[in-house]
């Protein structure tokens, strides 16, 4: 290995553990409130169930509508002042809610929190500090990083509430976000070019090709209706726990934390499964029809053995699903159209979440807790429907590269390419391939090769 790609190597390794590191500090701040927040909003003037769902739910409105125009921003000005920008806009909103003793305030707080929706440059950001043939893997530690974050909230939630309540968790997220600016500053190497990518951004003129791809959209209802269910479900399980099966709100971590660890163990034999078998699409209705019946499971429990099985099966088939979903989107948009199929993705995860919360919390206003799982069931049984016609997704993976004097037929001349597009003005192949038989010695032989120095 020449020194120049061991260089690289080394400021690849660290900019992925830095930005993941940024990303979690945020998404931590975000979930921890989930387990503890309905209980919390009980005790404050005016509440209802409809604006304690409003306020979970309503950062991810802001969100959806401003993780693109924020990523096109950073087209124009540079990554770091956006994403620092962002940060600095969550922190805000975080102290906002921290300090408010209302539920409007805290509305008001957490649609700032969503405001600063750095999620689309930091993505470009990732991607300027990468190679095209390793941005997979970086991509990849950022999205473990979410999952990681959202699995120890879950248990710091309330464990952190009972030293220093909500109103501490909002303040201590403001500290995390400007923790992450430190982060980007000095440890996040900056990018010796800053353009953009087709597979990490959105590209308005891909768009209606994208939305008028029927199994992309089919996904994008799939995680719309995850983080529906997600939000509208810990809108009352906090309740159930402490009123249903008295369990003192200081004690639910004691529940969250074996649901995780147990939830986490199985999951993997079914992400084998679905990704070395071939056997995706069945190992994914199979979730979603798990999903339902844990949420069938939690309508009808009403001891606490009960509620943590349905809660494990819960969390096996949410995890299963939101780690296998953006899998999905990347086998079936077109290679060239990845970043702008993700965007629309991430658009409906966000809308979900605020749905989930104010439809949510509304259906809990008008009839009561068990409506809310009712309206969960609902809206997984049509994310079934849609998920049974769904094709069988190709065993197939996004591969970069850069190349110069080869064309696209080229590039299809290998065994193991599927579909290959040449931005020329990049200089960048957007390939699809089959791993298992992909010719990758004879593949690089038409790379461009990296330069020393």
């Amino acid at each position: 290995m020449s020194v120049f790609h061991e260089k690289l190597v080394v400021q690849e390794r660290r900019a992925g553990m830095s930005l993941a590191l940024i990303y979690a500090f945020r998404m931590l701040g975000l979930f921890m409130i989930l387990p503890v927040f309905a209980l919390y909003a009980e005790e404050l003037p005016e509440t209802t169930p409809l604006l304690t769902g409003l306020a979970l739910g309503i950062y991810g409105l802001s969100q959806a509508m401003l993780q693109i125009p924020f990523g096109m921003l950073s087209d124009k000005i540079g990554r770091k002042p956006v994403i620092a920008g962002g940060l600095l806009i969550f922190a805000a909103g975080s102290l906002l809610a921290a300090s408010a003793d209302s539920i409007y305030g805290i509305i008001a707080g957490r649609a700032l929190q969503g405001a600063g929706a750095i999620a689309s440059a930091l993505m470009a950001l990732a991607a300027d500090l990468s190679r095209e043939e390793r941005r997979i893997r970086m991509m990849a530690m950022i999205g473990m990083s979410i999952g990681v974050a959202f699995a120890i909230s879950m248990v710091l939630g309330p464990l952190v509430n009972e030293w220093i309540g909500v109103s501490g968790i909002f303040a201590g997220t403001a500290v995390l976000a400007i923790l992450g600016i430190g982060i980007l500053y000095l440890l996040v190497p900056d990018p010796l070019d800053s353009h953009f990518h087709r597979d990490a951004q959105l590209q308005t003129s891909s768009l209606g090709s994208v939305l008028k791809t029927v199994d992309l959209l089919r996904l994008d209802v799939g995680i719309f209706t995850l983080h529906f269910v997600l939000m509208a479900v810990f809108l009352v399980i906090p309740l159930e726990l402490r009123d249903g099966v008295i369990l003192a709100p200081s004690q639910h971590w004691k529940l969250y934390l074996p649901v995780f660890i147990t939830s986490v163990i199985f999951m993997v034999p079914f992400i084998v499964l679905a990704e070395r078998k071939d056997m995706m699409k069945p190992v994914f209705v199979g979730a979603i029809v798990g999903l339902i019946v844990a949420v069938l499971g939690l309508l009808s429990a009403r001891e606490l053995s009960n509620i943590a099985i349905s809660m494990t099966l819960f969390f096996i088939a949410f995890n299963l699903l939101e780690a296998s979903l953006p899998s999905l989107v990347a086998k079936t948009a077109r290679a060239s159209q990845k970043g702008t199929a993700m965007g629309v993705y991430s658009s409906s995860q966000f809308l979900g979440t605020f749905s989930g919360g104010a439809l949510g919390g509304m259906a809990h206003n008008l009839w009561g807790i068990d409506s809310v799982f009712l309206l969960a069931l609902m809206m997984l049984s049509i994310w079934l429907l849609t998920a049974i016609y769904m094709e069988k997704p190709g065993n197939l993976s996004t591969y970069l590269m850069r190349v110069s004097a080869v064309n696209e037929q080229d590039l299809l001349k290998v065994t193991g390419v599927i579909e290959a597009a040449i931005v020329k003005e990049e200089g960048v192949a957007y390939l699809k391939v089959q791993k298992d038989i992909l010719d990758e010695d004879r593949l690089l032989s038409m790379a461009v090769a990296e330069e020393d120095g």
